[in-house]
C-alpha cells in the first residue's frame, strides 16, 4: 500500500479533487434548478405532472447514451459531463423538495399567514426550514448517486477517479484500479455522513421530537 501511494498518490489526489469538483457543481446546480422547478409547481400545481415527467424521462436515459447524444453538441467537455450529471439529480431533488413542502402542516401555514407573513416570507421562514429533513434526504441520495455517475464521465475525458481507474485498466495496474474504487466509495460514505451531520445541525427540533 505504501508503495502504491508513493507511486500514484499524486494521481489519486488529483482524481479525488476533480471528482469533488464535478460532484459539487452537479449537485449544486441540480439543487438550484430543482428548487426553481418546485417553486413553479407550488405556484401552479398543473405544472407538477409535466415537470416530474420530464425529470423522470431524463433519469431513465442510460448515462452512456446521454453522453453520446451530448458530445456532438458540446464536445468532450466539462459542459457535457455536467449536463448529464445535473439531469440525473433533478427527479430525486424535485420529488424530495416538493414532498417536504407538501408535508408542512396546514395549521402551521395558517398560523404563519395569521402572523402577517407574505407568501415569500412564509416560504423562507417557515416552510423550507420545516421541509429540511426531506430536502437533506434528497441531497444525500443525489450526492451519493452523482459520485458514482462521475466515474462514467471518464468516457468523455472527465471522470475524476474514473480517469484514474481507466488508466489503471490500460496499464494493467490492478492495484491502481482498486485504489481508485476504494477512494470513490470512501468519498461517497464521507459525503453522506457529512450531509447527515449537516441535517442534524440544521434541524435540532427533530432530535428533540425524537427524544
Amino acid at each position: 500500500m505504501a508503495e502504491l501511494l508513493r507511486r500514484n498518490g499524486g494521481m489519486l489526489a488529483d482524481g479525488l479533487v476533480d471528482h469533488l469538483v464535478l460532484t459539487g457543481i452537479a449537485v449544486g446546480v441540480g439543487f438550484a434548478l430543482s428548487l426553481v422547478l418546485v417553486l413553479l409547481i407550488v405556484r401552479s400545481r398543473r405544472l407538477a405532472g409535466p415537470i416530474i415527467a420530464v425529470a423522470g424521462t431524463l433519469y431513465t436515459i442510460p448515462s452512456l447514451a446521454l453522453f453520446a447524444f451530448l458530445v456532438p453538441v458540446t464536445g468532450l467537455s466539462l459542459v457535457s459531463a455536467e449536463i448529464g450529471l445535473v439531469s440525473y439529480t433533478l427527479l430525486i431533488l424535485v420529488r424530495n423538495i416538493l414532498a417536504g413542502l407538501d408535508g408542512v402542516s396546514p395549521d402551521v401555514v395558517e398560523a404563519a399567514d395569521g402572523m402577517g407573513h407574505t407568501r415569500f416570507q412564509r416560504l423562507v421562514r417557515v416552510e423550507l426550514p420545516l421541509a429540511l429533513p426531506l430536502i437533506v434526504a434528497g441531497l444525500r441520495i443525489a450526492t451519493v448517486t452523482t459520485i458514482g455517475l462521475v466515474m462514467v464521465t471518464a468516457v468523455i475525458g472527465q471522470g475524476g477517479l474514473g480517469q484514474v481507474m481507466l488508466r489503471g485498466f490500460s496499464l494493467r495496474n490492478w492495484a491502481l484500479v482498486y485504489a481508485s474504487l476504494v477512494v470513490m466509495v470512501g468519498l461517497a460514505i464521507a459525503a453522506d455522513l457529512l450531509l447527515v451531520l449537516a441535517g442534524r445541525l440544521l434541524t435540532p427540533w427533530t432530535r428533540r421530537r425524537a427524544a
